[in-house]
């Protein structure tokens, strides 16, 4: 080597110190590291780890968990919603109680011999169920003439309500005709044939929209039959409309408009079967069938002024529908009276074999319960005047709390709804999609926040009041323990439950 290539003795200190350097701010780098992941660990409960304790942390994290997260969300969260790869971690809502027994047989509907048709199509729209089956049975209508009344409502009120996604008019009148042609032929298939009818727009339909009611999957189409609609279709009904969901059900806004109040259109619906309610209660179909996972049936049934039915968590099946969180979602008719929605409930009830939450739960026929051998409770809430009248009626009534040692059942429930409902959706908040959400302060803000919920918090470990207070916003509980709380909440419900039925608030 010549002299000249040689370094200097100044060159060789020049490199150390840059070395030196390198190797401080690469140690500072850690050091910042570690100290804002403590920082971090406050909004988890978890600030108790030392330095070192963290520095493993954070290694294990990058070298094991953060690839991990890639492969399996690779594997299973590429499409949005819930549709598919479903969690083996299966709700069981009995709770020790034997609910799944073998089916009882069909309803024995009480009879409505004698109906005429009315000469006013408005009077034929208020018409309940079994009211039109007499109706088609006996010959006085045609499922087609049916499916026309319905139809031309629709479009007449809809500009009004903005209850409707989508028209489903062609498949109505094939379906309206198949059921007259078998008619002809001497084939009843029972109550629900050549009935029309609408569905909430997360329940997916072969070769129509299935929108969620979301701007980023309006242009959607499912190629499926969700559960809900082979049921309804094998019993004759016709479906006429897929009518609004609020965005990804949450609320009653979608990226259409907002859904409104029949009774009062200053009024929006509210909850996400915000289309079901509003359209069962404008006569714009005879039923509809909507979803609740944390009101969404009772609460637009209550404002809309229908008759619904929240089923038992298993009772309907949920195959081919958006899912939110798949311990909570539960599909449900939209009536005009109690009898109508257990005719519905007849029709789709059972086991659905694509949705292993869902069960044969046995069912007494309601229409041969004798109602003087029961005990209804009523809470402070509710209305005097329905009390009174089941008194009246032979009813035992008495007045009734609900107990329970659970103060905090609503972030039981947020923490699990929101939870669930980013595991169907992680890939859309991913792609930067919950910044066109047609509600910022709906699902983009509660999905945001559940990203700082730990697995271990979720199952079981309380959550300080102070991140209630500052993140959540939301009043701080004395003790969050999720879903071993939630199972506690079950088993005292269920022991506190000594009356045959309550009456309450719906909306509370």
């Amino acid at each position: 080597m010549s002299e000249s290539s040689c370094p200097s003795p100044c060159a060789y200190v020049q490199e150390e110190k840059k070395t030196n350097a390198g190797d401080q701010n690469l140690c500072s780098a850690k050091n910042n590291d570690v100290l804002g992941f403590k920082k971090l660990l406050k909004f988890f409960d978890a600030d108790f780890f030392n330095d070192s304790q963290v520095k493993e942390m954070l290694q294990g994290a990058e070298e094991f968990n953060v690839p991990n997260f890639g492969t399996n969300r690779r594997l299973v969260a590429s499409v949005d919603g819930g549709l598919h790869d479903h969690s083996v971690l299966v709700f069981n809502a009995d709770w020790g109680y034997n609910m799944t027994q073998p089916k009882c047989g069909k309803f024995c509907y009480p009879s409505v011999l004698g109906v005429k048709r009315p000469n006013k199509e408005e009077d034929i729209a208020f018409m309940t169920v079994l009211e039109l089956r007499e109706l088609i049975r006996t010959r006085q209508i045609t499922s087609q003439e049916l499916t026309n009344i319905f139809l031309r409502r629709l479009k007449r009120y809809n500009h009004v309500l903005e209850a409707v996604i989508t028209y489903t008019e062609d498949l109505a009148y094939k379906q309206a005709k198949k059921a007259d042609d078998l008619l002809q032929q001497g084939v009843y298939l029972g109550p629900l044939h050549g009935i029309p009818y609408g569905l909430k727009d997360i329940i997916a339909v072969p070769h129509y929209k299935t929108t969620w009611g979301s701007v980023n999957f309006k242009d959607q189409i499912i190629d499926m039959e969700a559960w809900v609609y082979k049921k309804l279709k094998s019993a004759g009904g016709v479906l006429v409309a897929k009518l609004v969901t609020g965005s990804l059900a949450y609320d009653d806004i979608w990226f259409g408009g907002r859904t409104r109040n029949p009774w009062n259109i200053e009024e929006f619906s509210t909850g996400s079967s915000a289309g079901p309610a509003a359209s069962t209660s404008a006569g714009m179909v005879p039923f509809a069938i909507g979803s609740e996972t944390a009101g969404s049936i009772t609460y637009p049934s209550a404002r809309c002024g229908v008759t619904a039915l929240r089923p038992t968590f298993g009772t309907v099946g949920r195959t081919g529908v958006m899912s939110i969180s798949e311990s909570l979602d539960k599909l449900g008719p939209f009536c005009r009276s109690a009898t109508d929605c257990a005719v519905i409930l007849d029709a789709i009830r059972g086991k659905d074999p694509d949705d292993f939450s869902s069960k044969d739960v046995a069912v007494q026929d309601p229409f041969s319960v004798d109602i003087t051998k029961l005990t209804v409770g009523y809470l402070q809430d509710a209305e005097m005047e329905v009390v009174h009248v089941l008194a009246s009626k032979g009813v035992s009534v008495i007045p009734f709390k609900l107990e329970y040692s659970v103060e905090n059942v609503q972030s039981i429930l947020n923490f699990t709804m929101d939870v669930d409902m980013l595991s169907h959706f992680d890939k859309w908040q991913r792609a930067g999609l919950d910044s066109e959400y047609e509600a910022q302060d709906q699902w983009p803000m509660e999905l945001r926040r559940a990203r700082l919920i730990p697995a271990v918090d979720y199952l079981q470990v309380a959550v300080k009041k102070w991140i209630y207070r500052n993140v959540y916003q939301i009043p701080e509980p004395d003790n969050q323990q999720a879903q071993r709380v939630r199972g506690k909440l079950i088993r005292e419900v269920q022991q506190g439950f000594t009356v045959d039925a309550f009456i309450g608030n719906a909306t509370d």
